[in-house]
């Protein structure tokens, strides 16, 4: 499984490299008043608009520090593009599909985009699935749905 690993808290998480469609340095994010905590808002990428998800925000609760070494992973998803705003995406790396488990993640239904985890060597990584991210997170329809207006209004 060919991954694109980035950093949220002291954490390494892995996205399937066929979801992602960027990794770009973080730009300036249009807010939007009366949305979810952990969407800061739109940001213009390869002319589109993107709705940023503070990756940090969804899993702990804590903005992401803001800095030099941001980066927004743009995501294609079943619904619609999304930014991932994370510390850092650090590189591509191939999960051997051996080293991949589930068993730990059964508990866990607060967090349904967590499909495995990757025990290697001297790293644990956990695995996102971006479609179940995007579907599962509340707020994600009415902002799916802002955003197809906003295309068909550009149109």
């Amino acid at each position: 499984m060919q991954t694109v690993i980035v950093q949220t808290g002291n954490e390494e998480y892995a996205l399937p490299v066929e979801s992602v469609v960027s990794i770009e340095k973080l730009e300036y994010i249009t807010p939007i008043p009366h949305l979810p905590d952990y969407l800061l808002g739109l940001m213009k990428s390869r002319g589109e608009l993107v709705p940023i998800l503070d990756f940090s925000q969804i899993l702990y609760h804590k903005p992401t520090p803001r800095d030099v070494d941001s980066h927004v992973v743009v995501l294609t998803t079943n619904q619609l593009e999304i930014g991932l705003l994370v510390l850092d995406a650090k590189e591509i790396l191939e999960l051997p599909e051996e080293r991949l488990t589930s068993t730990a993640l059964k508990a866990y239904s607060k967090t349904p985009y967590f499909t495995t985890v990757a025990n290697l060597e001297n790293r644990v990584i956990t695995v996102i699935d971006p479609n179940i991210l995007a579907s599962t997170l509340s707020g994600m329809d009415e902002i799916s749905a802002y955003m197809k207006e906003q295309r068909q209004s550009a149109e």
